[in-house]
């Protein structure tokens, strides 16, 4: 939802590559999660989105992506991890319904499959490149959005490429 609404602000694309891993999980008939527990023996699931990933980089094409390791992948980006409460997140990821999350049938099942997918991803990105994604260093700005909404969070980002000379007054890169 950030990040849309960021590309709109700074007329740019929007890529996810939640939605990449979305499309995965619904081309094989199964949820995020049940992909994530495949991913951990078969790397071939995050090369690929690692590979879209990386074409991205050379596309020269401006645009916000949401993803996990899209700092890695594209090294010369303006880096910026959104946090959340634990218990937050789980609100807002029941809250979105998405048909394709089967396991989140109550909010307790949401928390722990949020967890159980952080940590097995957390694990892998380890695994791969010797990374921890959820490490703030790798960033140039964290913004904890628990007590905010879309709206500020993407007031916050915005300010902070002002101050970068990044984006003029209105908005616009």
């Amino acid at each position: 939802m950030v990040a849309k609404a960021l590309a709109e602000v700074l007329s740019v694309d929007h890529v996810s590559a939640g939605d990449f891993m979305r499309e995965m999980a619904a081309e094989r008939g199964m949820s995020i999660l049940e992909l994530s527990r495949v991913a951990e023996s078969d790397d071939a699931i995050d090369l690929e989105i690692d590979a879209r990933t990386s074409r991205l980089a050379g596309s020269g094409r401006s645009f916000v992506m949401d993803a996990r390791l899209g700092w890695h992948f594209i090294p010369h980006s303006v880096k910026v991890f959104l946090d959340v409460r634990p218990e937050v997140a789980a609100a807002r990821v029941f809250g979105a319904g998405r048909s394709a999350e089967k396991e989140n049938v109550n909010l307790d099942a949401t928390v722990r499959a949020i967890a159980e997918r952080t940590e097995s991803e957390r694990e892998r990105y380890i695994e791969y490149y010797g990374i921890d994604y959820l490490d703030p260093s790798h960033y140039d700005l964290v913004v904890d959005t628990s007590d905010l909404t879309p709206e500020q969070v993407v007031e916050r980002i915005v300010e902070h490429l002002r101050e970068r000379d990044m984006v003029k007054e209105d908005g616009a890169g």
